[in-house]
């Protein structure tokens, strides 16, 4: 007697269970393999921004008020810059890299060969919806692989129009979109991927690693955490503060990377939260409300959440002002915050921004160091040997230095966390090494047979291999 499918009786599409094997016929047939396959494909995705890229901006508005301006530079050009890059690079990337033969074993040839991995799943989170979605795309196709996208489900509008143009764009034999919540997710993990990339939080993240353990299948895992802003006593404020609010209020504070809280001297803190709020001030104007450049909260959910933690820690000096209905927070700075408050004890992952003041540079580096590692890391200082230290004596993910969220625009630099905040990198070439296979070849003529190293083994023959060792 056959076991009934738990997973058939709620309904998920025959589609959605097979999608793995389905997608390998086509990966073990060779289609993903040939280069100019993989041009198509790129310049396809690249198209689609181009044609579709206005429509996907009013769906990332429908779902959360996105800014204009902010979905076409954080996900739509994005998506596109990736696909020039790797279209740019594709022929390098993919040859064979010669590496040197040790004398001992030639004569011979070595090289490294880059396989595509075979079936990948790319599950995406709803802050940046496309862009996290697609830019790992990028990487794959580039590579050569057959891919499941898995769009988020609280950016519905946004997961609907992709999942009507994905297959109308890319070879719908390699490339299947699954819409849908946990059911459909539950699904996907069961199965046998050759790889699974997602971007989320650590709980999710566990779930997706404890899941792929069992096919031992390898995860790029892309979370978050609390990344601190350190500003030295020698900052240029002016600059710090405009650069520090619109890093944590773009996209209403949803960013991954956003900065979590501000170590200041306290020298310093007055001045900064002033310029900060001139800044925010000058950004959305009195009442941000009512500005049509600032995002909103996903959901209720979300907004009762960060209502939450406001209610709990420090003391607001502007903002605060919510408005669950249409999932409204103003942005908001928080000052004498404890170390082990609510807000400093999660990623805070919306318009919150907390100010500690650090009597110096090794007690904010001492700071950070006893908390888990941060995917991201901003200093705002005019002193190189300030900023030297604080590369040399923490650890994160990345490290901008006078700037925040522009270390994870360039292709040339591998974007991921580290320990709590992730693990594997994306972003140009990374994204096409992360899903290749890094394939090792030796080739050895047939002309020269050293029989020295076949049975049976005399002495001499051992005295002599020892030495040559």
């Amino acid at each position: 007697m056959t076991t009934p499918d738990p997973l058939a009786a709620e309904g998920l599409d025959a589609s959605i269970l097979g999608a793995a094997d389905r997608l390998r016929e086509a990966f073990d047939g060779g289609e993903t393999r040939p280069l100019e396959w993989r041009r198509n494909q790129l310049q396809q995705l690249k198209t689609m921004m181009s044609e579709r890229g206005d429509e996907l901006v009013r769906a990332l508005q429908a779902d959360f008020r996105k800014p204009e301006l902010e979905a076409w530079t954080s996900d739509i050009a994005i998506v596109s810059q990736e696909c020039d890059h790797a279209l740019k690079h594709l022929a390098r990337w993919t040859r064979p890299e010669k590496v040197r033969t040790p004398l001992q074993q030639s004569p011979g040839r070595s090289r490294i060969v880059r396989d595509p991995l075979g079936v990948v799943l790319i599950i995406s989170p709803w802050n940046y919806p496309v862009q996290l979605l697609l830019s790992p795309l990028v990487g794959a196709i580039a590579a050569g692989n057959c891919a499941v996208l898995k769009p988020s489900e609280l950016t519905p509008h946004t997961s609907a129009v992709l999942a009507h143009w994905l297959p109308r764009t890319l070879d719908p034999r390699c490339f299947q979109t699954v819409e849908g919540g946990v059911a459909e997710t539950t699904a996907l993990l069961e199965q046998r991927f050759d790889h699974i990339f997602y971007t989320g939080n650590g709980n999710v993240g566990r779930v997706v690693m404890e899941a792929a353990a069992k096919h031992l299948t390898p995860v790029t895992l892309e979370l978050g955490g609390k990344s601190p802003c350190i500003v030295d006593r020698s900052a240029n404020l002016d600059v710090a503060a405009r650069r520090i609010a619109w890093g944590k209020f773009l996209n209403a504070g949803q960013t991954c990377v956003a900065p979590d809280y501000i170590l200041v001297h306290p020298d310093r803190e007055e001045e900064l939260i002033e310029k900060i709020g001139a800044a925010v001030n000058d950004f959305y104007g009195d009442d941000p409300k009512q500005s049509a450049d600032y995002a909103r909260i996903v959901n209720s959910r979300h907004h009762r959440r960060l209502a939450g933690l406001l209610k709990e820690s420090g003391d607001i000096v502007f903002g605060g002002e919510l408005d669950e209905e249409t999932c409204y927070l103003a942005p908001t700075l928080v000052r004498n915050v404890q170390a082990d408050s609510p807000l400093m004890g999660e990623e805070i992952f919306g318009p919150i921004l907390p100010v500690l003041t650090s009597p110096s540079i090794e007690d904010s580096i001492a700071f950070v160091s006893q908390r888990a590692k941060p995917l991201a890391l901003y200093v705002f200082t005019e002193n190189a040997d300030v900023e030297a230290k604080v590369i040399a004596e923490t650890t994160s993910g990345g490290v901008c230095v006078n700037a925040i969220l522009w270390h994870i625009t360039s292709p040339n630099l591998p974007f991921g966390g580290v320990g709590p905040s992730g693990t594997g990198a994306y972003h140009g070439r990374a994204s096409f090494e992360t899903f290749s296979h890094r394939k090792s070849v030796m080739t050895k003529p047939t002309r020269f047979d050293l029989k020295l190293l076949y049975p049976p083994y005399s002495r001499l023959k051992t005295k002599l291999i020892r030495r040559m060792l």
